[in-house]
Order: structure tokens, then sequence, then C-alpha cells
């Protein structure tokens, strides 16, 4: 049986749409983006200049098995973060939702559940996946809260995963959701974003 190819389309919400990530998103993401958006990325943050901002993004889009997309508020028009599709399985009908950041006032708004939404709803109603993971940094409390907020089970931790930066060796700790849970955590998704 032949697998469908990850093909990235803008996804259209209420209050956010995910577009492809492009150089065009790096002047309001410098704007909408707060330095402490990535303290658990792996790598160095981005310079903070127009220039450094724009290198970060061509980075995001030049990275392999990695499909980012920008988090654009639909009232500004604005890019007011970035979430990727990851580690793509598809051919095992599986993919991850990482390298998520938003700036600090929009975090706690129904951008992060709506974002997720999108994306899962085209994983799992588009692409035909029957699990979706999401990791995040074992010393990370906001993300850790925020995944599990959106009703994935966590199922352990990677010990001694990734070396990130300053040559740290974090522990990730991952988290899924798989296809019969889907409409469940889907359902929860749309009250959040609905209320």
């Amino acid at each position: 049986m032949a697998t469908p190819a990850l093909q990235i389309v803008p996804l259209r919400g209420r209050f956010i749409d995910m577009v492809p990530l492009t150089e065009a998103h790096a002047p309001s993401l410098l704007k909408n983006t707060t330095r402490d958006s990535f303290t658990y990325f792996r790598h160095d943050d981005p310079e903070w200049t127009p220039e450094g901002m724009a290198r970060f993004v061509r980075e995001c889009i030049d990275m392999p098995d990695r499909a980012p997309f920008a988090t654009v508020l639909k009232a500004t028009g604005e890019a007011i973060g970035s979430s990727s599709y990851c580690d793509v399985r598809l051919a095992n009908k599986g993919i991850e939702i990482g390298w998520t950041w938003l700036g600090k006032d929009f975090r706690g708004t129904k951008a992060n559940p709506e974002s997720k939404l999108l994306l899962m709803t085209y994983a799992f109603e588009t692409l035909g996946c029957v699990r979706v993971q999401l990791k995040c940094d074992a010393r990370n409390q906001l993300s850790h809260n925020a995944i599990s907020k959106l009703g994935a089970v966590r199922e352990g931790v990677l010990r001694k995963h990734v070396i990130v930066r300053n040559g740290f060796i974090r522990d990730s700790v991952l988290f899924s959701i798989t296809q019969e849970e889907w409409p469940a955590v889907k359902a929860g998704l749309e009250k959040r974003v609905a209320m």
C-alpha cells in the first residue's frame, strides 16, 4: 500500500493559521517572540537582529526531516511563533509535532491549543497517522504542562537523549496521542478553542 507524501499546506483556524514558514515571517517573529522562547532549544538562540532572525528561520526551513510552520495570528497577520512536523514516519503512520515556540504574550491563549488542533487534525485525518508524538526537555515544566493539557499520554523519559547547548545532555519526556484517542483529544481541543 502506498503511503501519502508529506505536503505542507496552510492550515486555517479561527484565531490562528499554521502556514509554511518562510523568511518573510522573520520580522514579525522578531517582534512577537521573546528570547526565553528558546531556552530549551538544542541550539543557541537566534541573533536578536532582523538578519539574525532571518538566518534562524532559514536554518529551520533547511533542517532535514522537518516541516516548519509559522503560527500566524489572524487578527494582525503576524507570526507569533512556530511549530513543526518532524520525525516524519509516514510509512509507519507516525509523525512528531515539535520545535514549538510562542512569544510570551501568546502563551496561555488559544494559540497553542488551536495550533495543535490544526496540526493533529491534518496528521490524523489527512495523512492517515495512527500516532502523533510530542517531546520536551525534562527540565521544561511549562511545555510538559502544556502537552499534558492537550490530552497527550506521557509515555516515559528518554534518558540522556540529546546533547543540547553548552554540551548538556538532556532527558526528553515523550508523549503521544493515538488514532483511538484522537476523537476525545480533538473534542477537548475544540472546546478550549471555542471558550
